[in-house]
């Protein structure tokens, strides 16, 4: 006889990207998880997935189950999460994919009250400024900040950040301060890793919208090394307002073009998929977006 648990264990595989990513949301083991949907193969006598170390591919027969039962597998679930109401505690592990400097800017001390609020569940950072396939690495949740490329991710605009230019009083003594933004192509610029030689900077300004070709000889992939180099006096950066600020304060660098930058860069929470996002994600998100805006007021004091 067909057991409707396995019809809904594979719609939930087929949704989370994963067999590592449903086992999470479900609280249960990734290999028992298999075994279930191998038997629902079995039992229906057909290959519904095919899997490899990377990603899950559909057959025709399905994707054709998943379009089949999703809808009403995703209803009932919904039904007994309303009827559970928001006296279901939160539980499971959330995995979130960050940049790399991300708790040099947002403090742990939040993470240490959401832990106090909601003891059932663990957070498992992925802290790289590469931004990698939330599906395919399992990510529950991802906090991304600046321009999003067009995909079929769904993305939540949830705050906003600037980046300033800064150096040295050291480098601007020895290399002049530069008067205008095209005059940054003549200095000494640390910019984040790539392989091309040149680096294009996009700044808003009191005109509107300049680029600038800037190059130098540090580069790094982290804003706490390229913050680090502009101290020492290796050239002008561009980073965040965040990470910048009490080094701005201290006098251990100087704002340079103040009129220029990129003002009102997006901070984003992007999921895989609108569709059942757990509960302990959804959780985690108030949490940080409620942490944010504390940040904010207490900015504006």
């Amino acid at each position: 006889m067909l057991d409707l648990n396995e019809v809904a264990m594979f719609v939930q595989v087929v949704q989370a990207g994963s067999f590592a990513s449903a086992a999470r949301r479900m609280g249960m083991p990734a290999n028992t998880l298999s075994r279930r949907v191998s038997q629902l193969e079995e039992h229906l006598g057909v290959r519904l997935l095919q899997r490899s170390t990377r990603k899950l591919v559909l057959t025709e027969a399905g994707r054709s189950l998943h379009d089949r039962s999703a809808t009403q597998v995703n209803e009932v679930i919904e039904a007994a999460r309303h009827l559970a109401g928001e006296s279901q505690e939160p539980s499971g592990a959330v995995r979130v994919a960050a940049p790399a400097d991300f708790f040099d800017v947002y403090l742990m001390d939040w993470v240490a009250e959401f832990f106090q609020q909601y003891p059932g569940v663990q957070l498992d950072f992925l802290l790289s400024d590469s931004r990698d396939d939330l599906i395919d690495k399992g990510i529950d949740v991802a906090i991304r900040a600046g321009d999003l490329p067009d995909s079929s991710l769904v993305a939540r605009r949830v705050g906003t950040g600037s980046q300033v230019l800064a150096a040295s009083p050291d480098y601007l003594q020895a290399h002049g301060t530069p008067d205008t933004v095209q005059a940054l192509s003549m200095h000494e610029c640390i910019r984040r890793s790539r392989q091309a030689p040149r680096t294009t900077w996009n700044l808003d300004g009191p005109q509107g919208f300049v680029s600038v070709e800037v190059t130098g000889r540090f580069s790094a992939n982290t804003a706490q090394a390229q913050l680090k180099a502009a101290i020492a006096g290796l050239g002008i950066c561009l980073l965040p307002m965040a990470i910048l600020r009490d080094s701005l304060q201290a006098g251990r660098l100087i704002q340079v073009l103040p009129k220029h930058g990129r003002f009102n860069n997006g901070l984003h929470i992007v999921y895989p998929s609108r569709r059942q996002v757990p509960r302990a994600v959804s959780v985690f998100v108030e949490q940080f977006i409620k942490h944010l805006r504390e940040d904010a007021l207490a900015e504006g004091e």
